[in-house]
């Protein structure tokens, strides 16, 4: 899960970052086991938007947790996902889209997004960004300077240039060895070399990935492994 709290920035010329336009666009992607003890440790107290890059549980299975913010804005949030990924979260939470409701279901105002369309939330144009996870195509997201990319093994061509010119890169890295639907880190760090980013953070690594310390010594300039609670500016 990683949410946005989106303060967009005003270069003049690309060198001036001290004007900032204050944005109301919270936007949060995926929801995972974790969701509530990540908004409470961020102090999150408004969802604009949820985007879902693919039904594996440990990217939806806190949608639950979306209730608080559905009670205090007073209508149910708005949950950007593919057909099939909408097809499951219907099959996983069928209580949820009844036509009578329980007053305390969660509820979600599903609308359908694709690799081909960018849509906007707030002030803000999203880019989807469709990449293969081993058996099924997730997607990741473009904003502005910034694309996020969760689950991948590899990205077609038609869809890497979509990522081309971001400022900031956040992709997959599993760990150090051949994985069947994720990158390792040396693939990963191929993307970035041909990406070229200013920064990239590599995320949803695991324990064998090794001590974060130890190996971002061993990263390039610009890369490190991404860390709970990581915030920036772009």
């Amino acid at each position: 899960m990683v949410s946005f709290d989106l303060e967009k920035e005003v270069l003049e010329d690309g060198e001036n970052k001290n004007q900032v336009i204050q944005n109301t666009s919270n936007i949060v992607i995926d929801c995972g086991p974790d969701f509530r003890a990540q908004m409470l440790r961020a102090g999150v107290t408004h969802v604009e938007a949820v985007l879902i890059t693919h039904e594996h549980a440990d990217h939806i299975a806190g949608i639950e947790d979306l209730r608080p913010f559905q009670f205090r804005q007073g209508h149910a949030l708005p949950v950007y996902a593919t057909p099939s990924v909408q097809m499951l979260l219907k099959k996983r939470y069928e209580y949820a889209f009844l036509e009578t409701l329980y007053p305390g279901a969660v509820q979600m105002d599903l609308r359908t997004i694709s690799k081909n369309e960018a849509f906007k939330v707030g002030d803000w144009d999203i880019q989807p960004i469709e990449v293969n996870h081993g058996e099924i195509n997730v997607l990741g997201f473009r904003f502005d300077d910034l694309t996020y990319i969760t689950d991948c093994k590899s990205i077609e061509y038609i869809e890497f240039k979509k990522i081309i010119g971001s400022r900031i890169l956040v992709l997959d890295a599993l760990h150090h060895t051949e994985h069947h639907s994720h990158m390792n880190l040396q693939q990963a760090l191929e993307v970035v070399e041909m990406v070229k980013p200013e920064q990239a953070y590599f995320v949803h690594t695991n324990h064998t990935m090794g001590l974060h310390n130890i190996v971002n010594r061993s990263l390039p300039k610009g890369v490190s492994l991404a860390w709970d609670g990581l915030s920036f500016a772009f």
